[in-house]
């Protein structure tokens, strides 16, 4: 059997590899290893509208309860305000049902540890043992926790728990660390039906922006069909439509942005980072003038770093890699090329909604377009080879591959990168080279997949 956890929690296909039962046994495990020592527990639980959330809601508050966990439930909302709502509450951890930008038959578990900080991998492990040996507690009587979203115990109502007053928090937050007045700014957002089809138009139009949202009627089979950040076309169309001066696209969970300009041309994640990272240093809020990006960031987020005198530390693929190295650093600004950025100092995870205000409030700050703003990146060409291998091991471990990439990153130089990376999931390994000269990058891509396919 393979690992439960993958980079972003545990998903498959809903009521198939990931039915109620896996949910309740990965919720109540996961209640047993965070919340030990604690006398009352509490646990925030989230999701996102897809019709299936409904039903592993039930199995993952069902989970925690039984092991004496009190569960404030706040219904639809963005995975980082699950991780947020964590913090505030004091909660000992965060359950958010999502499947992200993923098709919707599939769902997921995302669970976040005290302070609404992902899991490391020696807790996930541990999580992943008790399910497998189905070593749960069960408490009885008083000891079995309850749903804390409507009523207290005892009958008391708990207002500071429903689900509108949790909303609301969320978007005061995210006005609060916008820091800037949107007014006079337009701009188009594609909820992706998905978690921020409520909170994200409110939290912009709170924030001072007029605000057009596009696909934000969830009916709980439409969310990421055709539309949201893997589906761009939709908000070009709209922004120009409209005459916006900004798109913004969010995936189902609204953990991730990108943005399109008012020409309708795309900002991926590497250019957001830049535009966000040059305001900051600006602004004295750029620690170290330092910012955190994976090795899957182009080379010409680095060229344009360097040359703003902005020191660029890379990591592996996937925000948690992103985050752990925020925290060990004492950065302030990190993020992914597919549009996850995280702000440390307002959240512990990729939140598309915060990345979008700030973005306007660039704007706002500067008086330019975004698609000025956006030009101190200028992409340099990527060529992408999947080899299908026989032991991602072996490449990993073959001199001659080693060799192969010494030769190639020599004849680069500084004007192109090269980067070799197995998949997480199959036995492919996957050749990028970057390079000012195209026809040098596949060249060099084609001669290095030949070198891995050999091995």
């Amino acid at each position: 059997m393979g690992r439960l956890f993958g980079t972003d929690g545990v998903r498959g296909l809903a009521n198939g590899s990931l039915g109620p039962e896996l949910a309740l046994q990965v919720s109540a495990a996961a209640a047993q290893v965070l919340s030990r020592g604690k006398s009352r527990p509490r646990a925030v639980v989230g999701r996102d509208p897809r019709a299936s959330g409904e039903m592993l809601e039930a199995a993952v508050i069902a989970g925690l309860t039984s092991a004496g966990v009190d569960v404030v439930s706040v219904g639809v909302l963005p995975t980082p305000a699950v991780a947020y709502l964590t913090a505030t509450y004091d909660a000992c951890l965060g359950v958010m049902i999502s499947a992200s930008h993923n098709p919707m038959p599939d769902n997921g578990i995302k669970i976040f540890a005290a302070g609404g900080h992902k899991l490391d991998d020696a807790i996930e492990d541990r999580i992943e043992e008790l399910v497998h040996q189905r070593d749960f507690l069960r408490p009885t009587g008083a000891g079995i926790g309850r749903v804390l979203s409507l009523s207290g115990i005892d009958g008391r109502v708990e207002d500071h728990y429903s689900q509108a007053g949790t909303h609301e928090r969320y978007v005061e937050h995210l006005v609060e660390a916008t820091g800037r007045d949107l007014n006079g700014l337009t701009v188009v957002v594609d909820c992706a039906h998905g978690a921020a089809s409520d909170v994200g138009p409110a939290a912009y139009r709170e924030a001072g922006a007029r605000v057009i949202a596009v696909n934000a009627e969830p009916n709980g089979l439409n969310i990421n069909d055709r539309c949201g950040s893997t589906h761009l076309d939709g908000v070009r169309n709209a922004v120009r439509e409209y005459g916006a001066d900004l798109g913004l696209a969010h995936d189902g969970d609204a953990d991730r942005c990108l943005a399109v300009d008012a020409a309708g041309a795309v900002v991926d994640g590497d250019a957001i980072m830049a535009v966000l990272a040059m305001g900051m240093r600006e602004a004295g809020e750029l620690a170290h003038d330092t910012l955190v990006a994976t090795v899957m960031s182009n080379l010409g987020l680095h060229i344009a770093m360097r040359e703003a005198g902005i020191t660029v530390r890379t990591t592996a693929v996937g925000d948690r890699y992103v985050l752990e190295e925020l925290r060990r650093g004492g950065y302030t600004l990190g993020g992914e090329q597919s549009g996850h950025v995280v702000f440390p100092k307002f959240g512990t995870t990729g939140d598309g909604l915060l990345t979008g205000l700030r973005l306007l409030a660039r704007m706002a700050e500067t008086g330019r377009s975004m698609a000025d703003l956006a030009s101190v990146v200028e992409t340099v060409p990527q060529v992408l080879v999947n080899v299908p291998v026989t032991d991602k091991v072996a490449v990993a471990e073959s001199g001659e591959v080693r060799d192969a990439v010494l030769e190639a990153e020599r004849v680069l130089g500084e004007s192109g990168r090269v980067l070799l990376r197995p998949s997480g999931t199959e036995q492919l390994v996957r050749v990028m080279v970057e390079a000012t000269d195209p026809d040098r990058a596949r060249q060099l891509a084609d001669d290095l997949a030949k070198r891995v396919a050999a091995v």
